[in-house]
């Protein structure tokens, strides 16, 4: 029996288990985030996402991630740091690894995908973006490409229209 993207378990930072079955016929941007990165200012965007589409059948899925050496070492200081430097409320999950022959299962499904240019593989850096369509169509948006960019934006707005008529 195969396991399904939607299948495919991941810890909470409370040690729960979930997946993105949990986040049923929605729009899901799973993006690995990093607190101490140059594009950590993307948070901001990613919030208003959440607060834009959230109620809509939309939702970002934060997936910390140390593997380019610039997250914060615990999940409290995460947490503490994501709440009050960007007052995220969309869930921050468990740290992850992104890449390698350690990396978290979603991710080592999720890198199969390839990116607008056709390139799939490795994630490049932090905040790589996933977006898990409610049909189960995953679209690939590499670090540099803002939260807000039209491409994104027009992918959900899509999806939503789909679900929710």
């Amino acid at each position: 029996m195969t396991t399904t993207l939607e299948q495919i378990p991941f810890q909470t930072m409370t040690g729960e288990t979930r997946t993105l079955a949990d986040w049923p016929d929605q729009a899901r941007l799973v993006v690995n985030v990093a607190s101490r990165c140059g594009l950590s200012p993307q948070y901001e965007k990613l919030e208003q996402l959440q607060r834009t589409y959230g109620d809509r059948g939309f939702t970002v899925l934060g997936f910390p991630s140390n593997q380019f050496l610039q997250e914060l070492s615990t999940n409290e200081a995460i947490s503490e740091y994501c709440s009050t430097t960007w007052g995220i409320t969309f869930p921050i999950l468990d740290k992850v690894r992104v890449n390698g022959r350690r990396a978290a299962p979603l991710y080592a499904e999720l890198t199969k995908t390839p990116d607008a240019s056709g390139a799939a593989g490795r994630v490049v850096w932090n905040f790589e973006k996933f977006l898990v369509l409610p049909s189960g169509e995953v679209r690939r948006f590499r670090p540099t490409v803002e939260p807000d960019d039209p491409a994104i934006i027009s992918e959900i707005e899509a999806a939503l229209i789909t679900t929710r008529g």
